[in-house]
This record gives structure tokens, sequence and C-alpha cells, in this order.
């Protein structure tokens, strides 16, 4: 075979085509030779003749059809193995056999015959000297006896609906319709359709009163966006409830194309049961003791040593057999009996395990922490001065709940000064209870100032933790799971079920929405779920997720563009002059500086994409696909919000690249500022609690002479008891870990994504623009004038490292980099 190079165009094709009556190529012999590349287990054996390729042509069509001429089957045989990361890589020659005037291929249609299903990751064909044709797959293919149909993948070649190919035209429209489905039945593994449904998945009535959850979406009381279909059966005690696994699954229905790919699967499932073998064993056994609580932090750092007593035996093997599957059983099992792993210290503390208790490392991670999206300045006198960190109205409604539940929990307002040197200086803590259940009259409100020591000092770290607890809760509810997870998940349903695979806004959109519904499923089975880690974790306990409803009411796609943000927070104010329209209040704004520097890029390449394909505004409103697109975002993903006017009409350039450019940074950007640095400030509880089991003390009270007593021990009785706080490291562990096939932004796991010269030179634009955005960032780091930048707990600000080509294929918790997509 000669030397594989990319079509430049389908053009430069046809130019080729023309060549064939004077210099015969292989299409002249009638054949096309190519190379399909599977993934599998070590331990499956891979399809062999059982499974066939068939190519179509998109020049030329089959009278009798109407579609693209149907090359004869080539079978998939004679394959080469290789090893690699533990997984077992498959490459076919393969030759396929056409008429000679078959034309230019188009698509691959692919049979299974085989009993077990395989990961295609790419294809591709030679189709003239020196030219080749690729298809980008990275898709499950099932056994016909279980699909009932083909799979199709189309080449890297881009159409607009109104430019496709007449070969393609009805494929095209054929592929679309049969991954929308008809919207019943019960979603099996093999089932490729994509379909909307309410968060009805989150109580389990069947499991008793103390299970019951509401419903998330579809009403006023309770709006969400939605989530992709599964179908189960309702609940024998609640019809509008669907039923859940009986343990954890982590094979929960996904369509095939979203699902994890062999080897993240493998490395997601380790990591967590390493993560759970390591911290959460030792502590179940502590229960047994009665040993409830930490009781000082040498102890609390003794979960991160290596000397510790895994071994899976007794009564939690039994209650373990009990919950998950047989397989997984025996991983855990075998991974306890192993040795010990030893995890690095969470950065809050590699430096100076007490740096976390200073008044400048609280308002530093407000600016450069986990969750810097909810600080905001205050409307005083234009002096640009006062902050503010407000959990308080949101929260009122709902302490009564909460607080019944055995919790300790306040309303919270925290008020902070900037100083000159651009170190937030907390002024003020004010924590609020209702004065009466159900009521948010009445209420009983306290203010706690700064002090250096004595009780003062001791009363005002337990009022900080109060307001971490707020933070935490927050940050993973809101900053994380709801405006990452859950509102990009419609996008990704939409996408599939209104652009082709061919469109070029579904090209540009696809690595960004890698792993999102796989890994927001599993959520949906193991954090968010009645009972699930969330509810034993944060303070909002079983109404954590209503909780989360209430704050989409609030939620607007136009505000989650990260200009529009800080312009709301007052952490920027408007300036025509600056390309975002946007100019950060001060320079020490680490989340802010770097990431307006992303979102800008991010735009760039958004709108060199767009113009290539869109001349003018009139193609943007005649292309039926965008159109249908936006149409279903808005009325059925989020059609909770559909009457809202402050959606967009798809209807100008400008809009598109406007709404395109906010979802990739959402799920970019957005995603890896706040998900990456859990193990980093919240792997350390004290840090960030994320509830407390009792009340800062009344002088005058019993409480408040024990708390007098020994106020140490009074601490450590207010934070989480120990098995709950371990279960919150082992989440912030598995949630920070890159895994290995991580793809990042700027980058594509090939180069052949798409065949047009024009976007890969402005793909390779983007990708160089952000690594000098990474040079800048270093160089920032490095000032000894930007305090923020690393903060009294000495960690550099780098969750928002765009090309990290020094962790690329490593993986792990490094605490950098931007994923194309939300996966963890």
């Amino acid at each position: 075979m000669a030397h594989l190079q990319p079509c430049t165009s389908l053009q430069a094709c046809l130019r080729e085509m023309k060549n064939i009556i004077t210099h015969p190529q292989q299409v002249e012999k009638g054949i096309f030779e190519g190379e399909i590349v599977i993934i599998q287990s070590p331990k499956e054996s891979g399809p062999g003749k059982s499974a066939s390729v068939q190519i179509y042509s998109s020049t030329k069509v089959e009278p009798n059809t109407g579609i693209g001429k149907l090359s004869r089957k080539a079978y998939l045989k004679h394959g080469k193995s290789s090893k690699h990361d533990s997984m077992k890589i498959t490459k076919y020659k393969i030759a396929f056999h056409v008429d000679q005037d078959f034309g230019i291929p188009g698509a691959l249609l692919i049979t299974n015959q085989h009993k077990h299903k395989f990961f295609l990751k790419s294809a591709s064909l030679e189709v003239f000297d020196n030219q080749t044709i690729h298809f980008d797959c990275r898709s499950w293919v099932y056994p016909f006896k279980q699909t009932k149909a083909d799979r199709i993948f189309f080449s890297n070649t881009s159409y607009l609906p109104s430019k496709t190919p007449s070969a393609l035209v009805e494929l095209r429209e054929k592929e679309l319709k049969s991954l929308r489905g008809d919207g019943t039945g019960e979603r099996k593994e093999w089932d490729r359709i994509y379909d909307y449904d309410y968060y009805n998945d989150l109580g389990n009535p069947d499991k008793g009163i103390g299970y019951i959850r509401p419903v998330l979406g579809g009403t006023e009381s309770h709006p969400y966006p939605r989530r992709g279909r599964t179908g189960r059966p309702p609940c024998k005690q609640d019809s509008s409830t669907e039923s859940q696994p009986e343990t954890i699954n982590f094979d929960i229905y996904v369509p095939p194309d979203e699902r994890f790919s062999p080897k993240k699967l493998s490395e997601f499932i380790s990591n967590s049961i390493q993560s759970t073998v390591h911290f959460l064993i030792p502590e179940a056994k502590a229960l047994e003791q009665n040993s409830s609580s930490f009781e000082s932090f040498d102890e609390i750092l003794g979960l991160f040593s290596s000397n510790r007593n895994q071994t899976v035996e007794g009564w939690m093997k039994e209650k373990l057999k009990k919950l998950v599957p047989d397989e997984l059983f025996r991983e855990i099992v075998h991974a306890s009996e192993k040795k010990p792993m030893e995890f690095p210290l969470p950065q809050i503390l590699a430096e100076n395990e007490f740096a976390w208790k200073e008044d400048e490392e609280f308002g530093h991670q407000l600016l450069a922490g986990v969750n810097p999206t909810r600080i905001r300045c205050m409307e005083v006198m234009n002096q640009w001065r006062l902050f503010i960190l407000d959990h308080h109205d949101y929260l009122m409604p709902f302490i009564s709940r909460i607080n019944s539940k055995g919790v300790c929990a306040y309303a919270s307002r925290t008020f902070f000064f900037l100083r000159n040197d651009a170190s937030l200086k907390p002024l003020a803590i004010e924590l609020s209870l209702p004065g009466s259940p159900n009521t948010t009259e009445n209420i009983s409100t306290r203010v706690f100032l700064p002090a250096s020591s004595g009780t003062e000092a001791a009363l005002w770290q337990l009022a900080k933790a109060h307001v971490a607890a707020n933070d935490s809760v927050y940050h993973q509810l809101i900053s994380h799971w709801l405006h990452t997870h859950a509102v990009v998940e419609p996008f990704i349903i939409a996408t599939r079920r209104q652009l082709s695979a061919m469109h070029p806004i579904h090209r540009l959109l696809d690595p960004h929405f890698k792993d999102t519904m796989h890994i927001n499923a599993l959520a949906r089975t193991i954090l968010i779920k009645s009972g699930g880690i969330f509810e034993k974790t944060l303070f909002s306990g079983e109404i954590s997720m209503e909780l989360s409803s209430e704050l989409y009411k609030e939620w607007r796609f136009d505000e989650q563009a990260l200009p529009a943000d800080l312009l709301k927070r007052r952490m920027a104010f408007k300036d025509p002059s600056n390309p975002t329209g946007a100019q950060i209040i001060f320079q020490d704004y680490p989340y802010g500086l770097d990431g307006i520097e992303i979102w800008q890029a991010i735009k760039t390449w958004v709108t060199d994409f767009c113009s290539i394909f869109y001349k003018d505004e009139d193609s943007v409103r005649n292309d039926l696909e965008i159109q249908a697109w936006w149409s279903e975002i808005r009325n059925k993903g989020h059609g909770d919000k559909c009457n809202e006017n402050w959606w967009c009409e798809m209807t100008t350039l400008e809009n598109l690249i406007e709404a395109l450019t906010t979802i990739i940074w959402i799920a970019s950007a957005l995603h890896a500022s706040v998900n990456f640095g859990q193990y980093a400030h919240s792997g350390y509880p004290p840090n960030r609690p994320s509830l407390c089991r009792k009340f800062i003390p009344m002088e005058g009270t019993k409480e408040f002479a024990e708390f007098l007593r020994d106020p140490e021990k009074y601490y450590f009785e207010m934070l989480p008891q120990r098995f709950e706080m371990t279960l919150g490291i082992v989440l912030a562990e598995v949630l920070s870990r890159h895994t290995s096939d991580e793809e990042y932004l700027g980058q594509r796991p090939s180069s052949e994504w798409t065949d047009n010269k024009e976007v890969q030179e402005k793909f390779q634009n983007f990708n160089a623009n952000l690594q000098e955005i990474e040079k800048k960032i270093r160089e920032t780091n490095r000032s000894q004038q930007l305090r923020n930048r690393w903060g009294p707990a000495k960690i550099p600000y780098k969750f928002l490292y765009p090309d990290t080509s020094d962790v690329r294929s490593k993986g792990g918790l490094t605490g950098q980099g931007i994923p194309n997509s939300i996966s963890t």
C-alpha cells in the first residue's frame, strides 16, 4: 500500500477522479485498500470473519435505491494485535471490491455477526495514490443479533445539509431518524437512541418512605435540565419514579457512542477501587470500634499514610457483596490484599499544614480555589473594594428542613475588603437561622469578627468552618454538578438527534461531549440518588437535588458565557475596547484573568471555524439542522426555561458563535476550574468541610462551657464523622484524577478528524494560541507581586493551564490541564 496521506478536500479527490481515465489507479482494478482499528480487552477474541465492512459512494448513486453505490462485503480477518496500556489493539488490513465507476467513498457500513461487541477506533481508506479518506469512529459496535441493524460511520468530510452530496442525503436523514427513536421501551445496552427524560430516577420509593424524592423537571416547582432517557420500569410504589439498579452498576445505559472506551472504563474503575480500599475500608473498621470522630489533626493526616489495614473481611465483606456486582466485588477484595498505596498529601497541606487556617488563605481560595465563581463585588460607592460570599437567601427557606436531619447549618454572608496587595481580608461573617420552622421570618443572626487569639479566635475558626461548608455544598451541587454536568447533557442529546455526524457543527462540538453522558449516568447511580454519596456527605442531605432544582430557576445560558458572568458578579466592568467586552477589575484574580484568555481563544477558534462554512446570515437561518437543534435545546432539553426571554434567536452568525463558544467553555475550561482542584483543596476536610454537626455555642449555655474547656475537641466534634469525612476524600480524589486517555483543549485524538485544509490550519492556530496562553500563565505565576497566584498555602494556580504537554498520557492527580469535555 502506498504511504497514506489525507485528502485535503473532496474537491481534491474529484480532481484525482478525472485522472483515472489516463492514469489507472486502484479503482480501475475495482479495489480500495484500507485499515480498520479496534480495541478490546486482552481476554476477548477479535470479531474476525464474523464482522463485515462495506463502503458507500458519496458521488455515485445506485438507481434502484437512490443512495450511494455499495461495495461488496469485506471481512475483518488476519488482524495484527498489540498490547497497549492493558488493552489489545488489533489492526486489520482490508480490501474492498467495487465497480470501476464507484466514485469516492463517503460512509462505512459495518455488520457485527460476532457474539461480542467491540470498540471501533478508526478506519482509513486509500482511494488514490497518496490520497486517503479517514473515518474517526470511536464507538462500540454491538452484535447484529442484538441491534437488528448495521452501523454507519461517515467520512471526515463535513457538509451543511444543503451541500450534502445526493448519494448521501438519504443516509444522512435515515441515520438521524434512527437516533431519535420513538420515545418508548426500555433502552438496552446496544440501543443507539437519544431521547429526553425528567430526573425521575433519583428516588426509590420501593425501599421505603425515606427514599422518596421529587421528580425534577417538567413542573414549575421543580424545574430541571433533561437527562438521557433510559426507560426502565417504574417503581412498584410510585409509577412516576423510574426503578433503580439494585447494585452499583458501572454499565448503566447510555448510547454506545457516549460510553467510556475500554481503557477509560478500566482505569476509572481501578482508580475508584484503589481510593476506596485505601481510605474507606480502614474507616469502616473504625465504626466497629465506635470511633465516630477524628480527635486530632495528626489523626486526619494519618489517612494519607501507606501503613493502613485495608483488608476486606467479616461483616464488611458481606455488605460489599450485596452492594456491588460480583466482578467488581472480586476486584475490590483483590486490591485490598495488595501492598497498600501511598496517596499524596492534598496540596493545601504540602507546603504548610496549617496555612488553610489563615484568613488570607480563606479569601485566596475564593479567587483561585475550587469554587472561584461565587464571590462578587458589592455595589458600594463604585470603589470596587467590598466583596461578598453570599450563601444566604437561597438557603434560608431550606435551613429548618436541613437541620431537622441531625446536622447544623446556617445561611451565611461573608464580607471581604480588597487590600492594596489584592488579597481579600475577611471583615465579618454573618450566620443566620430562621426564627421558627417552615418560615423565613424572625431570622436570628449572629455576626463574627476576625480575631487572632483567645476565645474570639476559636469562635472565628468555627464560623469560617460553617461558611466553608456552605461554599462546599454550593460548589458540589451548583458550580460543579448543575452548571456543568447537568446543563450540558441536553446540548449533547440535541446535537446527536438534530445534527448529522457530517454537519460541521457536530464535528466542532463532538470532542467536547466525550464521556459526559456516561459520567452523568454514573453520577445518578452513585452520587445524586437517594442514599447516594451527596446525601451522605453534604449537609443538604436528602434535599440536595431539590436545592439544585431551586437554583436552576436562576440559571441563564447566556450568563454562563464568562464575560457575562464576570460582569454580573461585578468582577469586571464593561470595556468596548476589549475583544471580550469586559475588563477584570483587578489583575490578581487568577480564575478570571486566565479564564478570559481561554474564553477569547475559544471564541477566535469558533469564529474561524464557523466562517469557513457560513458565509452570511442567510446560511445560518437556512440551515434546517441548526434551526431544529437550537429549537430542541430550548423547547425540550431546557424545556422548563423555554419561555425565558434571554434565549437568542439563531438567525445570525454572531449568535451561533456566541452559543457555541459558551457550550465549549462550559464543557472544557469551566468544568476544569471547578473539578480538578477538589483533591488539592477538599481532600483535607478541615479546609472545606461539607457539613457541621454542631452550631456555634451561645455564651452562657452548657455547650459554650463545653467549648471553653476544650475548643479543639469541640471543633473536631463539629466536623463530619470520620466515615463521612473519608467518603468525601474518596470522592475528591477520584473526581480530581485525570485518566491517561484524556483529550485536552486544542487537541484531537487524531489529526484526521477533518479533511478540510483550512479548518486544519485554523485548528493549529488555536493550539498555538493556547500554548502561548500557557506560557503567559507560567510567567504570571512567577510574579512576586501577584499574591493570589500562590496564596499562603503555596498552591500555584494551574487549573486553567490549557496544553499540559508534560502531563498528557500520564493522567493522575496533576492539578492542571483543561480536558475537552466533562469526563469525570
